[in-house]
């Protein structure tokens, strides 16, 4: 099998209700970009990849289109079924620039399934579950407005929820933590305190001490390792990494190292589907918890995230991050990936199991030949 054709779209993703508050920014919209890539059987595979604008990670929508144009020529006559080899490729047209990367990954796993008529979970070594555990983001606000959305999400059957705080004064995350547990805390939920990188190191040892009677972890409190490595055992709870693991060697240099208690892991900015089920099976092999999503996007992400999710060990798997619940639509006219009762069905069908509506994205920003 031999790739004859590589179509690279741009679409728009808006945000329900939107402004969605981070601790970095407003996100009103989605950029993202998808790759269309044809073989010479005739077989088409999907990939996708959004970042959440150009300031959360060293990467940017215009920046994940022009990567995909230095490559893309490069990969015709590529098979996409050999994908470690199809990675060294990309790694010879391009220096870095993972996120980018990861688009083709995906198709390529897409593509891979449905060559082979198996599902993407089990090219990946297997499935653990067909109902993947998700969690819900509840995006900074006023404390008693997270409260009560925490709370109707618990309710929903979310077993995790994860607090945006950073960007505001300590005292209102702090105010809101406490108010969440006094909604959510005999639910059973899982709480994780996610800063994005957007805390100081003082404020990081305020909120973990203020707050060392309420169960959570604190995912990625600080802007630099040095700062998250000088609070990690001055803290009462566990600290995952997210934004700083950059790259699998990064990531598990973290884990061997004992530099931190979990991860959220990104599909995309580890370069796709293959690098991040190698994160996986450290993670597996040093008992590390970590959630497997991305940062935004469409059907596509969601279903590549979905299938990774489904092959992670149970006790350690801390849920699929989509961001179905929070935009409009689907890709695929019969349905997409949704959310049920806290949970994400894995798909049916061989490859990621979606078929997108082509029509809904216009015409492509690039085509190689």
């Amino acid at each position: 099998m031999k790739i004859t054709e590589i179509a690279i779209y741009a679409h728009d993703l808006p945000v329900n209700n939107g402004p969605y508050r981070m601790s970095h920014g407003e996100i009103f919209s989605l950029d993202t970009t998808l790759v269309r890539l044809t073989t010479d059987t005739g077989l088409v595979g999907w990939g996708e990849a959004c970042p959440v604008g150009p300031v959360y990670e060293q990467h940017h929508a215009a920046g994940n289109r022009a990567a995909l144009s230095e490559m893309a020529q490069g990969l015709i006559g590529q098979d996409p079924t050999n994908i470690v080899l199809l990675h060294r490729r990309m790694d010879q047209l391009l220096y870095g620039h993972r996120y980018a990367k990861a688009a083709i990954d995906i198709a390529a796993h897409d593509v891979t399934g449905k060559h082979y008529g198996v599902r993407v979970a089990e090219l990946l070594g297997g499935v653990e579950t067909e109902r993947i555990p998700s969690y819900y983001a509840l995006a900074v606000d006023e404390p008693d407005v997270v409260a009560e959305r925490a709370a109707e999400k618990a309710a929903g059957g979310y077993p995790r929820l994860q607090l945006k705080v950073g960007g505001r004064p300590i005292e209102l995350d702090i105010d809101t933590i406490r108010k969440v547990w006094e909604r959510v805390g005999k639910s059973g939920v899982r709480l994780a305190v996610d800063a994005n990188r957007g805390l100081t190191t003082r404020d990081a040892l305020r909120l973990s001490r203020e707050c060392q009677d309420i169960p959570f972890i604190i995912e990625q409190p600080c802007n630099t390792l040095e700062e998250v490595r000088s609070v990690r055992d001055r803290v009462n709870h566990a600290i995952y990494l997210d934004e700083l693991t950059t790259d699998l060697t990064k990531a598990v240099t973290a884990v061997a190292t004992g530099g931190c208690d979990g991860f959220g892991l990104k599909v995309t900015r580890f370069g796709g589907l293959h690098p991040a089920s190698v994160l996986r099976d450290v993670c597996d092999a040093y008992s590390t918890p970590h959630t497997s999503d991305d940062s935004w996007g469409g059907d596509i992400i969601a279903a590549a995230c979905a299938h990774l999710g489904a092959t992670i060990r149970p006790e350690l798997n801390e849920g699929v991050w989509i961001a179905q619940p929070y935009i409009e639509g689907h890709y695929d006219p019969r349905g997409g990936i949704t959310v049920e009762g806290g949970h994400i069905d894995l798909p049916q069908g061989p490859g990621l199991g979606i078929e997108p509506d082509e029509a809904l994205f216009g015409e492509p920003f690039a085509v190689f030949s």
